[in-house]
């Protein structure tokens, strides 16, 4: 291991400089470990038969996009998918008296 200097008779910009150094090597190191690792658990895994997909999975899947539900007939762009909060144009459209959210429907 490297000899520290005495941190003591350092500056104020010296001990920042050291600190990013320092800060730098560790994310460099942790980046080296994890592949290591990964290498390592990849390796075992596929001596037992396995693919290290097959056991930790691939991550997280992507949600798909939600189909369209409601669409305001006195102007096509204003849509709503019926998740979430009602949107104002559909709030200010069923104020109406016999007006339901469900004569919005595609």
């Amino acid at each position: 291991m490297a000899r520290m200097p005495n941190l003591d008779k350092l500056s104020y910009a010296d001990l920042l400089a050291l600190r990013e150094e320092v800060d730098q090597l560790i994310v460099q190191k942790q980046s080296e470990e994890k592949e290591n690792l990964k290498q390592k658990l990849a390796e075992l895994a596929k001596s037992n038969g396995f693919s290290l997909e097959d056991i930790v999975g691939k991550g997280r899947k992507a949600r798909g996009a939600v189909a369209i539900k409601y669409r305001d007939p006195k102007n096509p762009q204003n849509t709503w998918t019926g998740r979430g909060r009602m949107p104002r144009w559909m709030v200010a459209a069923t104020k109406a008296r016999g007006v339901k959210k469900e004569d919005f429907l595609i």
